[in-house]
């Protein structure tokens, strides 16, 4: 067992946090900018201890953990005047689980290691419902040696966990992942609204082409909601163009061309303005149907 500290406990880190107590054994120390949910975390598991900062929390721990929502917030948890870089020794493993820019990454890692501890972006995939059941893709860019040590912690709450390459190289895959559902789920809603138009019966169609080239993971899990307006749950609009945002800028930076990301983010502007902000992101379809009900 290690001494852990988990900064960041949303509805991602909450769940993630937990698996890694009750699966790993660890003694975890937890810190949440709101500290209610730091403690309503500890009164859930019923172990644990809660911190006042991030660095408090990761004084003495072997690894530490972030989940958090942007760079500012990750920087200010790190290398803040009350971060979590303040207080780590030499020979630890900072693990990044929040989805950022490479730039950032890169930036801490080089922070780290002069300080004598490494640090890993390790963005995840599966969103709410994988980090509930345990069962994200982890996506990891750093040093090879901190990663083989931090993999057995990382596999209590994931299903995959990959050393993609160096520093930078998790954020970079996640910016892959979501550049590929972006276009998957703009195509799914124009496919699913094409069927209805067409008259065809939903339920014989997704049964027909789900067992063909056509079948994704957003067909299996998404396409009932889809057709029923069904979006109060799982990875909100506001989160996606954040993360669209990124992909966008290193896109700028390393000259690949993006024009269906790029339009389907402003796509997903438009369900904002639906009043979609925390809807999850297969109501791209809601703005094909406008008029119709999508809170059902």
């Amino acid at each position: 067992m290690a001494k852990v500290a988990w900064i960041g406990l949303g509805v991602m880190g909450f769940p993630m946090a937990g698996h890694l107590l009750r699966k790993g054994g660890h003694d975890l120390v937890v810190y949440n900018r709101t500290a209610a949910k730091a403690e309503a975390w500890v009164r859930e598991h019923g172990a644990g201890t809660t911190a006042a900062t991030p660095a408090e929390a990761a004084a003495g721990a072997g690894f530490v953990f972030s989940c958090v929502g942007n760079d500012d917030d990750l920087r200010e948890v790190t290398t803040g005047n009350d971060g979590a870089f303040q207080a780590m020794g030499a020979g630890t493993v900072f693990v990044d689980h929040t989805t950022a820019s490479a730039e950032a990454a890169r930036e801490l890692s080089a922070a780290a290691e002069t300080r004598g501890f490494a640090f890993l972006d390790a963005p995840v995939s599966g969103g709410q419902s994988g980090a509930h059941n345990g069962s994200l893709s982890v996506m990891a860019g750093g040093d090879a040696d901190a990663f083989a040590r931090a993999e057995p912690l990382i596999a209590h709450y994931a299903r995959a966990v990959t050393l993609i390459g160096p520093s930078g190289a998790g954020q970079l895959t996640k910016m892959v992942n979501q550049i590929a559902i972006a276009g998957l789920l703009q195509g799914l809603s124009e496919a699913i609204h094409f069927a209805v138009k067409a008259g065809l019966d939903l339920g014989l169609v997704k049964e027909t082409i789900s067992k063909g080239a056509a079948q994704s993971w957003q067909m299996d899990n998404r396409w009932d909601s889809m057709a029923e307006g069904h979006f109060e749950f799982g990875f909100a609009v506001d989160w996606m163009r954040k993360d669209l945002a990124i992909c966008l800028d290193e896109a700028h930076r390393n000259g690949a061309s993006l024009p269906v990301t790029a339009l389907v983010d402003q796509f997903y502007a438009q369900v904002q303005k639906m009043g979609g902000a925390r809807w999850d992101t297969s109501s791209l379809i809601a703005r094909l149907n406008p008029g119709e009900d999508a809170t059902s």
